[in-house]
């Protein structure tokens, strides 16, 4: 299992934050992990321009969206920037794209929340197209229809990872993209729903078998702090209360909400928790690191200790 960490965002002015998230990238770097990603967020950062931005203090890690909500541009906006970006970055991006939730599609741009199986078909043949090139860009399906030229070409392969929580998006992935990037998915949910749904796909369409991303919200605290560091991922990681995809992709496990899919407490336990997820077919882990404290000062201690800690258990998880 490959082990990453997610990179932002940060609360504070834009000039600050960039520092602190280039900052962050190189430590990832240094720290010897495998991956670093980027989630878009509504109200932060362009996710492709920051992984751009870290390509410029890093030379190895590889840097991926986690991700890029499809319908916020069209495919061939997206196409151009996630090539220009792959280039930058020496050929070091994964680029994580999906169907994002009513939430932000319709009730933050205002954009029809309709069909998002359907329309990441139509979108894949578009970035396909793209990511073949150089040459023009000839599609023609539900969606869209595109007779774009485009001189670029990827400087490496690029690949693509689908947000897949559903029966339907996992077999999309397995047949179209190079794996999958999940969030409130236990255990349980990826050894049973999402491996066995995504590997079935790829293999009948003669696919590689697919890359599974899973990311996992990691505090290290005294056993005596668990339920603290599992209310505190409540309290600040919470969405599946206003999103349907990760309430149904929680029936599929044991977890009831993002906190119980926390890894906390010393480092065995979070060896142990981890190595469960490997177990499971997660190929990719992506750690959002949970600080724990009342000051500032202590949250940024915590997060100090809990990243060090994943630096010195992933060699034992590779």
């Amino acid at each position: 299992m490959r082990i990453g960490v997610m990179i932002g965002p940060e609360r504070g002015d834009s000039a600050r934050k960039t520092e602190r998230l280039l900052a962050d990238a190189e430590w990832a770097e240094s720290a010897g992990l495998d991956t670093a990603w980027i989630p878009q967020i509504p109200t932060d950062y362009d996710a492709l321009t920051a992984v751009a931005l870290m390509g410029t203090r890093t030379s190895r890690i590889e840097l991926g969206t986690a991700v890029v909500p499809l319908q916020a541009q069209h495919p061939v906006a997206l196409a151009r920037q996630a090539l220009s970006t792959q280039a930058a970055t020496g050929g070091r991006l994964a680029l994580g794209v999906g169907p994002s939730h009513h939430w932000i599609v319709q009730d933050m741009l205002g954009l029809p929340y309709e069909r998002p199986a359907g329309l990441t078909r139509d979108y894949l043949d578009v970035l396909d197209a793209a990511r073949n090139g150089p040459g023009p860009i000839d599609v023609e399906n539900r969606t869209y229809t595109v007779h774009n030229p485009l001189d670029l070409a990827p400087v490496a392969p690029l690949p693509i990872l689908l947000a897949a929580l559903g029966p339907v998006m996992l077999t999309l992935a397995g047949e179209r993209a190079d794996g999958t990037v999940l969030w409130m998915a236990d255990e349980r949910a990826v050894a049973e729903h999402v491996v066995p749904r995504i590997t079935k796909a790829a293999e009948a369409a003669g696919r590689p078998a697919p890359r599974i991303v899973a990311g996992i919200p990691v505090c290290l605290c005294r056993p005596s702090e668990t339920d603290a560091a599992r209310e505190r991922a409540n309290r600040i990681l919470g969405e599946a209360e206003i999103s349907p995809n990760y309430q149904r992709l929680l029936d599929y496990g044991d977890a009831r909400d993002v906190g119980d899919l926390c890894a906390a407490g010393d480092e065995t336990a979070i060896l142990q928790r981890l190595r469960r997820f490997a177990d499971a077919g997660v190929t990719d882990l992506s750690v959002r690191l949970l600080p724990l404290g009342e000051s500032r000062d202590e949250l940024v201690a915590s997060k100090r200790r809990t990243r060090e800690m994943i630096a010195r258990v992933a060699a034992e998880l590779r």
